[in-house]
């Protein structure tokens, strides 16, 4: 039975497939390209994520493409401006009609002898159980790493019993009113430091909000717009100028400070500090709340704009308590430490489930259902043995979009690169001296709970990479094609 085909096929329609879609399209005007989008909507996390305060923590001028600049000097943009910068690049693109909502792909099966992949999507509610089949020379996954339906929920004693509201960030209730409210939030990561600000102030504020938190993070501010192209707007320089001065400042302090902090870890940790103290009000403990038992980028730093997070725990609108709970009550929390919390609603901000492999697909290669752990990330985009296969996982250190991009710019590469030697097919062969290593290195959570689901890295380029956009730059964009390690067909 024949199906459609497309010359490559984009799961997702986030920043990643967005940006996929419409470079292939400019620079590869004669592929053809579909992008299913398992939700009504594209725009990725940017769409699904709509609690209060929600923004990137990454500047916008790494964040945005490289090809299309960001253009505002905002440097940790909202939701909202996001999705706006995600519609506008689909739009000028030409990449909407490309998209086919409410698509969730459910298997996808590689055929050598046809050097073509056949993929199954639902299509609209799962319940009905309509399907589609499609054929394509070339998958992309760009669905990210996590799943859409839910969050990572912890249970606690007596949950149960709580007579107020629990809500996950993930699925938060447009209704949801906390004006006056005391409000606990459970976390300490970046949607626990911007949701404590963004409720603790402005109109239907609540009462009081607290930040529960087990472990500290590390935390540092920024300014909310960015200093460099501030400068250089006032001077009334062309946008792009701007944007690529502000881009490549942002990256080199990123790169500098990581590896600043892997060098001198307890220099690091003493730098940040003094940044803290500086702005806490008295009576909290630095050392206590914000002096995580680990080192800086063992796990994501959080990075809060205009100082938000303190402004509110000097101001007296939020606390910050460090502790683990007991068990909920009636009115709240209580603490193994004794302590109660009142709480009319509680966030539980605590994190993510990772969805593997790539947007919980069902893969078959030749018949043989593929052990994601046994492969080997090639340049983190391709997986050994798997042909036509790409993927996009951005840096855990820096901007996503900054990886991202690297991906983008491969990809178009390559494809260029089998057209013009007449090849149909490219699948990365290890040799058998290269070592394995975790492929994701953070202690994070919701990495640690899905690490044994993760394909490896391997202990020297091209199967490793350095998570710095200065080095990856050389091994992804500027190394041949043809380096050996791929085989062609």
């Amino acid at each position: 039975m024949e199906h459609e085909h497309v010359d490559v096929l984009i799961i997702g329609a986030g920043l990643s497939g967005v940006g996929a879609a419409a470079q292939v399209r400019e620079r590869l005007p004669k592929k053809t390209v579909a992008v299913l989008e398992s939700r009504a909507a594209k725009g990725g996390t940017w769409d699904l994520f709509r609690y209060p305060g929600i923004r990137s923590d990454s500047d916008m001028f790494t964040f945005g493409y490289t090809w299309r600049p960001w253009q505002s000097d905002v440097a940790l943009a909202d939701g909202p401006l996001i999705r706006e910068y995600i519609d506008t690049v689909a739009e000028e693109y030409d990449v909407d009609r490309l998209i086919r909502y409410q698509h969730r792909i459910t298997r996808a099966e590689w055929d050598s002898d046809r050097a073509r992949w056949t993929v199954t999507a639902v299509v609209g509610d799962p319940a009905a159980g309509e399907t589609v089949t499609l054929t394509a020379s070339f998958l992309w996954s760009c669905a990210g790493y996590y799943q859409y339906e839910k969050g990572f929920q912890p249970t606690w004693p007596g949950m149960a019993d709580f007579q107020g509201e629990i809500v996950h960030p993930q699925h938060w209730p447009d209704d949801l009113d906390y004006d006056g409210k005391r409000v606990v939030v459970i976390g300490s990561g970046a949607t626990a430091v911007t949701l404590v600000p963004a409720m603790a102030t402005g109109p239907g504020a609540a009462e009081h909000v607290t930040m529960l938190q087990r472990t500290p993070t590390y935390v540092l501010t920024r300014a909310r717009h960015d200093p460099v192209a501030r400068l250089l707007k006032r001077l009334r320089m062309p946008d792009r100028v701007i944007y690529r001065a502000a881009r490549w400042a942002n990256i080199l302090q990123a790169v500098g400070f990581y590896k600043f902090s892997m060098r001198w870890p307890h220099r690091a940790k003493a730098l940040i500090r003094k940044g803290v103290a500086r702005q806490l009000p008295e009576g909290v403990d630095v050392d206590e709340h914000f002096s995580p038992p680990y080192n800086p980028w063992q796990q994501r730093l959080c990075f809060v704009p205009n100082n938000d997070l303190f402004k509110v725990l000097r101001s007296g609108d939020a606390s910050i308590v460090t502790d683990t709970i007991d068990t909920f009550t009636p009115d709240g929390v209580r603490l193994v430490s004794g302590k109660e919390l009142s709480a009319d609603i509680v966030v539980t901000a605590t994190g993510f489930q990772m969805q593997l492999p790539f947007g919980g697909i069902e893969f078959v290669i030749d018949g043989e259902p593929l052990d994601l752990p046994s492969k080997m990330a090639y340049k983190a985009l391709m997986l050994s043995d798997v042909p036509n296969f790409f993927f996009t996982l951005g840096y855990t250190n820096a901007s996503w979009t900054l990886k991202a991009d690297l991906v983008i710019d491969y990809v178009c590469r390559l494809l260029a690169h089998l057209d013009q030697h007449g090849f149909r097919t490219a699948v990365p062969v290890p040799d058998a001296a290269v070592e394995r290593r975790p492929l994701m290195l953070l202690s994070s959570g919701y990495i640690q709970r899905s690490a044994h689901l993760l394909p490896s890295e391997g202990d020297r380029a091209p199967w490793r990479l350095d998570q710095n956009y200065l080095v990856d730059r050389r091994v992804i964009n500027r190394a041949r094609i043809d380096d050996g390690v791929l085989r062609f067909g």
